[in-house]
């Protein structure tokens, strides 16, 4: 019995790095993420190598759009 296809879940809808390639360590390392930046549309983070420091990308969280409010 085949699956139809559906509309996606939401399981995979917020990505969290453990891991990443460093071009200065030449090497897959673990990472920490640190805050940016605050948009008015979400939060802009970094991932910085646990072992040199150096930043090995980014990652943008989208906010929540605001309610909406019936009158």
């Amino acid at each position: 019995m085949r699956r139809r296809p559906g509309p996606p879940t939401s399981e995979f809808e917020q990505f969290q790095a453990s891991a990443l390639f460093c071009g200065r360590c030449q090497t897959a390392r673990p990472v920490r993420e640190r805050l940016l930046l605050v948009l008015p549309d979400g939060e802009l983070h970094e991932y910085l190598c646990t072992v040199c420091g150096s930043s090995v990308g980014t990652r943008k969280a989208e906010a929540e759009p605001p309610p909406v409010l019936l009158s």
